[in-house]
């Protein structure tokens, strides 16, 4: 029996049309330790693992840590947003406040 954040992790997998080799490859995981996460009754992945698949998924890492959230809120999804922002380079993210400030004044 799988755990509530090995439902979300195979949910979300599935969402985004990966398979565990993609998401292992893109979280630096084995396909193995992706399919533990998603099968075992008992699972404890490290703090790291569980940022890089929620990077991945476009989540936060509350969202896939807490049994009692099923869909991610409007919330989860501006804290998604604001933390990749904030790891944009100062070129990009001039780039990106032109992009909005143009936007706005439409």
């Amino acid at each position: 029996m799988a755990t509530i954040i090995g439902e979300k992790i195979r949910a979300q997998r599935k969402l985004m049309k990966l398979t565990l080799d993609q998401l292992a490859e893109k979280t630096g995981s084995s396909k193995s330790y992706i399919w533990e996460l998603e099968n075992r009754p008992v699972v404890r992945p490290s703090a790291e693992k569980i940022s890089r698949i929620a990077e991945v998924f476009g989540v936060t890492v509350e969202f896939l840590l807490d049994d009692e959230k099923q869909e991610i809120t409007s919330t989860d999804a501006d804290q998604v947003f604001f933390r990749r922002v904030s790891q944009l380079d100062s070129t990009k993210r001039a780039q990106l406040e032109k992009f909005l400030k143009a936007i706005d004044d439409e």
